[in-house]
This record gives structure tokens, sequence and C-alpha cells, in this order.
């Protein structure tokens, strides 16, 4: 039976996004430190689409040709240029609601760019905010699947793991995974799922440092938070919006 399973591989960094096959398979952009958690809850809070870009120049060039809020961030802070940065915390009903927003990250919005680039199947957003949506969604599709990690500037990082560990956590029946660095991911999640701000904080890890240097720890704890921003964001079109089919 396990072999009318759709395949389900870890990608812990895009340095190695070109080991594995993606054509016609859905690819999950993993950056939970901050840009999926951000684009799940600018979604979830009405915003009309986002639109991730790669540089700094294309955000703020297309910004002024559709008038849309420009918004990213490099090296964890609000790049030069931009209107506004990368924490959820910004986006609010009452401020993103039937806006677009277009979005440039140091590592999220360039996975994204190199998944089309080296033809995936099609392309969705995750992070912890909007965990249910996503598991939901790859199980109900019976399509394969590459948990893509944002990593830090291709270095691996412990969040990103940490969350491709949690879907794996929820769907593993439904697949074939002969992956270590699934494996390796879902254990890491077993380790921590009970205090994960805790576990990150004990094992320093990288981002956590620093974005808590810059004063975030409100923005990490939301980030660790599960089905806060429940939607599942859909890249057609040059855009992402909120994927409306049933699970």
């Amino acid at each position: 039976m396990s072999n009318n399973k759709p395949t389900l591989y870890t990608s812990p960094s895009p340095a190695l996004l070109d080991l594995y096959d993606i054509n016609n398979t859905i690819v999950v952009i993993i950056d939970v430190f901050r840009a999926t958690s951000t684009i799940a809850t600018a979604l979830y809070n009405g915003a009309k689409c986002i639109i991730p870009v790669d540089s700094v120049a294309k955000c703020i060039e297309l910004g002024k040709k559709i008038e849309a809020i420009t918004a990213g961030e490099r090296d964890g802070k609000i790049a030069e240029g931009l209107e506004y940065g990368n924490s959820p915390f910004e986006y609010s009903k009452e401020f993103i609601s039937g806006k677009t927003l277009v979005l440039t990250t140091t590592n999220g919005t360039k996975l994204l760019h190199m998944a089309l680039d080296r033809g995936a199947g099609h392309v969705i957003t995750g992070s912890f905010p909007n965990l249910s949506a996503i598991c939901e969604y790859l199980i109900q599709q019976k399509q394969p699947v590459l948990l893509g990690c944002a990593a830090w500037k291709d270095r691996v990082n412990m969040e990103d793991m940490l969350f491709a560990g949690a879907v794996i956590h929820q769907v593993k029946e439904h697949f074939n995974i002969n992956c270590d660095s699934s494996g390796i991911a879902e254990t890491l999640y077993l380790n921590a799922k009970s205090d994960m701000y805790g576990f990150i904080k004990d094992k320093q890890a990288t981002h956590f440092q620093r974005l808590t240097n810059f004063g975030l720890e409100k923005d990490i704890r939301y980030c660790l938070t599960p089905d806060i921003a429940n939607v599942l964001p859909f890249y057609e079109d040059g855009k992402l919006v909120v994927h409306n089919g049933q699970y």
C-alpha cells in the first residue's frame, strides 16, 4: 500500500534545492521568522494579495507602479527605502484589509523565486500560524511534497526545521518519507513541541538571538503559535492569495 503514497522530502537550505526534482511537486516555502508567518497573518487579516519579490529595488518600483504597500527587511531590519517591515504585528485587519502588499525578505521570498525558477508544480507558504491549513491541504492533494526551509543565508536554521517537523508529524501516514532531513526535522519538533520558545532559547538558535537583539520577543512567540492565522497562501499569477478550496 505504501507504494501508492506520494513522496515527501525536506530541503533544509535553499543551497540544497537543486538536489530535488520539484516538477509536479507542491513546494512549501517555510520562513518562520518571519516572512511566511507575516504572509499568513496579512492574508488572514484581509490583504487582497501579496506580491513577493526578490529585491528591494523591485519592491520599490512595483509599489510605485501599482500603488501598493511596500514592505520588507534585510538582516531583520526594515530595508532602506521601504515603508514597513516584516513583523506580523504591522499587518492588522484595520491596516491591511483590501490592500496589496509587495514584500521582500532576506530568505523567504528568495527561496520562493528559486522554486518557481526550478519548475515547482505549485507553491504555498507555511508557518506555525497556518500549520493546520498546510497539513490539511497536503493530505488532501495526494501529490509529491517538498518542504523548503528558507534558512538564513543558506545556513540551516532551527525554527524552519521545527516547522517542517511539525508538518511531517501530522501528515507522515499519508506519504512515503525516505529522507533523513525529514527524520531530523520531526525528531527536533518532538523534542521541542511542549515549549518551542524555551527550546530555541535554550539551544541559542541564531535567528532567535538576532531578533531578540532587536527586541522582537513578541514576534518570536507569535511566529511559534499554531493556527492563529490559519489560511492557505497559494502562489498564482505572480501573487500569493488565499486558497479557498475545500480541504
